[in-house]
């Protein structure tokens, strides 16, 4: 049988190219590049799943690096949040990198442009400066300051980095074209200046370099063959290039850039500004709310990184950006989980049903199947007594014949129990059910191999004995915006779309077997979806999040708009 070949996307193309073309395989070497200015989103992990994907195809070593030119901006905390996910994904870098390793030698390497006439202080302030761009359509015009001499901008850039002018007062800029067809190539800033602390440095800097300045620069001192990046980067390729032509030494592997396209996913947002917005004004809990598409938001809710990588790899990698529906990502996830969950029992919203013909002060222990997926199965004990909670969506007084759930005088199968009648309701004064009261077969059980035992019933529901039953905090989650798209319209601020709804909590009863749930412990509760016991869960308070449900939902609503 031939062997199964396989397809290669751009990027891989690219690479494979490179390699026919006589590019050293052993020189092949990849990095995830992210700023530390936030928590990593569903974006970033396909692009950690692109880089060091291609290092396990390739056998070739993934750095890991922060671009952390920006104080202002960059924590410790997301660094250590970056790498969290990282390895919570599955994958293992090579070494791990700072920009601010390298703030020396940029800083050595302008210097030389500075003496080589390729770079300059300029004193103008930021407005000055962007109007003198000019527009895509009409060229820039040089700055007044464009004709220092080499000793006085050597002076001034020495001046800035010792701290002794106030933040605004001075920029360097490369000097290339201000007549440039890409406005990027006109004259951009390499330097600022920020009295800030940084993360790593602390106050050793008083100047900063730019990140277009920054990585390409990076890539080339940790000798990185292939940076890839999204398309918002495509026309800053020339400008990597010019920076990288300054500094190259032939004897060296010189990187090259390449753009892939973002993948958006509908009803949410992506971009760590928007998403930052969502936790400062009390949106979201945190940047870990089971509700934000951060990597940590998606794991805190339940999702396991099998899924993840399983949905980078199905969205692929392209060169146009489009819109994924976020029930692809749910699938992912309900696939995945379904494999290795186990099945428990839960009820959300609690009905009581008494078996009146059923011994009272018994408790029988009956066996449950874990995970019908299992190669070997496995079972539990779950306690059967007079009282049962069931949901209360379950039962109606009156049905029609699709109604294959309890009504009265219908028989439904309790799951891997009995089957029982319902004869009668107990109500309150405003004519709410608080009781459905039932009389069960007791040669019905479940596996007891009595011929009533395999009757046919129509409907089989789940349930919990009201005795044994633990009470749990349950968080159900819906989409965080109520539209797909919820940057598309640019006269409206994204918040205009926040859904109300995105969160209910409800107290629900869980078997007894559900006491033991630790942080992260991942369950279906049967019938009702994939749930994953929550970070602040205790012995003490069960609070369980909702990862998915059982099958797409939402694609029935949205079909009915």
């Amino acid at each position: 049988m031939a062997e199964e070949v396989k397809s290669l996307n751009f990027i891989e193309h690219i690479i494979e190219e490179d390699l026919r073309n006589g590019f050293e395989k052993n020189n092949l070497r990849f990095r995830f590049p992210p700023e530390p200015n936030g928590y990593l989103h569903i974006g970033h992990a396909s692009s950690i799943c692109l880089n060091f994907g291609l290092g396990l195809d390739y056998q070739a070593p993934v750095n890991l690096r922060f671009d952390d030119t920006n104080p202002e901006k960059e924590e410790r905390e997301f660094v250590e949040a970056i790498k969290r996910d990282v390895e919570w994904l599955g994958f293992e870098w090579d070494k791990e990198c700072y920009a601010s390793d390298y703030f020396q030698q940029l800083y050595d390497w302008a210097v030389e442009l500075i003496k080589q006439g390729k770079a300059y202080v300029d004193s103008q302030d930021a407005a000055s400066i962007a109007e003198q761009k000019g527009t895509p359509t009409r060229p820039g015009t040089n700055s007044p300051f464009r004709d220092r001499s080499v000793d006085e901008n050597l002076d001034l850039f020495e001046r800035m980095k010792n701290g002794e002018f106030q933040a605004g007062a001075h920029v360097l800029r490369a000097k290339i074209d201000m007549g440039h067809q890409n406005m990027l190539m006109r004259d951009p800033i390499m330097y600022r200046i920020m009295h800030k602390e940084h993360h790593r440095t602390g106050s050793d800097w008083c100047i900063y370099p730019m990140y277009d300045w920054t990585h390409g620069e990076s890539d080339y001192l940790e000798q990185v063959s292939h940076s890839f990046c999204t398309l918002e980067f495509a026309m800053h390729r020339e400008l990597y290039d010019w920076f990288l032509d300054q500094v190259y030494d032939p004897n060296k592997v010189r990187p090259k850039q390449r753009e892939f396209a973002r993948r958006n996913l509908s009803h949410t947002v992506v971009s760590k500004r928007k998403l930052l917005r969502l936790v400062q004004e009390g949106v979201v809990e945190a940047w870990d709310d089971p509700r934000m598409p951060t990597i940590s938001g998606l794991r805190r809710r339940g999702y396991t990184p099998e899924s993840i990588r399983n949905f980078a790899n199905t969205i692929g990698i392209a060169k146009r950006e489009n819109l994924i529906d976020v029930s692809l990502l749910e699938f992912c996830a309900r696939e995945h989980l379904n494999k290795i969950t186990p099945r428990v029992m839960g009820v959300l919203d609690p009905l009581k049903v008494v078996i009146t013909n059923y011994p009272e002060g018994q408790t029988e222990q009956l066996q449950a199947e874990n995970n019908p997926e299992e190669e070997e199965l496995t079972f539990r004990e779950v306690p059967f007594s007079r009282e049962l909670y069931i949901e209360r969506e379950d039962f109606r007084e009156e049905a029609n014949r699709k109604f294959f759930r309890l009504k009265l005088g219908g028989e439904v199968r309790l799951k891997n129990a009995y089957i029982i009648k319902a004869e009668n309701v107990v109500k309150d004064d405003n004519g709410k059910i608080l009781e459905v009261h039932c009389t069960y077969d007791p040669l019905s059980k479940s596996g007891s191999g009595t011929p009533e035992s395999t009757r046919k019933v129509k409907g089989t529901l789940h349930w919990v004995s009201a005795a044994h039953a633990v009470k749990a905090e349950v968080r159900l989650y819906d989409r965080l915006f109520s539209v797909a798209e919820p940057e598309e319209d640019k006269e409206k601020d994204f918040m205009e779309f926040i859904n109300p709804d995105s969160l209910e909590i409800t107290t629900a009863y869980v078997e007894p077997s559900l006491a033991e749930a630790k942080p992260g412990d991942r369950y279906q509760f049967q019938r009702l979806g994939y749930f994953c016991a929550d970070k602040s869960s205790t012995a003490d308070q069960l609070v369980f999040n909702k990862t998915v449900g059982l099958r797409d939902s939402w694609a029935k609503i949205e079909n009915k708009k």
